[in-house]
C-alpha cells in the first residue's frame, strides 16, 4: 500500500502545482489535501468531518503551508508535535514566507525541514521531486507499534 502524503495548502494554484509536480516525478503516493489547519487536524486526529470512524493511516510526510485560514501552520505543527500519535511524523514546512521568525518558529516547534516555495514551475517541480525522493523513498519510516 502506497504511503500517504498530507498536503496542507489553501492556495488552489499551489495545490495543483504540487499535484502536477508529484505526478510528473512519478510519485504514486496518495495525496490527501487539507485546505486549512482545522481540516488537517481533523484528518490526523479523527475529529470533525473524520469523527466516528477509524483513525486514518498516518501520512509518510506532511507538507505544511504556514499561512492558513482558521488555524495557521505553526499552530498545526505545535498540535502535531504535542500528540503521541503524530509527534514523530515528518513535517516539511512548504511556504512562501520569507520571514526569518517563521523559519525559527518552524524549527523550534519541531519541523523536519523548511522549504520556501519557488515561484517558477521548474524550480517547484525540482523541489517537489527531491522531496518525494527523500521523504518517500530514502527516509526510514516510523515502525508501527507491535512490529
Amino acid at each position: 500500500m502506497a504511503k500517504i502524503i498530507l498536503l496542507v495548502e489553501d492556495n488552489p494554484d499551489d495545490e495543483e502545482l504540487t499535484r502536477m509536480a508529484l505526478e510528473q516525478s512519478n510519485v504514486a503516493n496518495e495525496l490527501v489535501v487539507a485546505h486549512d489547519g482545522v481540516e488537517a487536524l481533523d484528518y490526523l486526529f479523527g475529529t470533525g468531518a473524520h469523527a466516528g470512524g477509524p483513525l486514518p493511516e498516518l501520512p509518510a510526510v506532511i507538507l505544511l503551508d504556514l499561512k492558513l485560514p482558521r488555524i495557521d501552520g505553526l499552530e498545526v505543527l505545535q498540535r502535531i508535535r504535542a500528540q503521541e500519535r503524530t509527534k514523530r511524523v515528518p513535517v516539511v514546512v512548504l511556504t512562501s514566507s520569507k520571514e526569518e521568525q517563521d523559519v525559527l518558529d518552524s524549527y523550534g516547534f519541531g519541523a523536519n525541514s523548511y522549504i520556501r516555495k519557488p515561484v517558477e514551475f521548474d524550480k517547484f517541480f525540482d523541489a517537489t521531486k527531491q522531496l518525494g525522493m527523500y521523504w518517500l523513498v530514502l527516509n526510514e519510516f516510523i515502525p508501527k507499534p507491535g512490529r
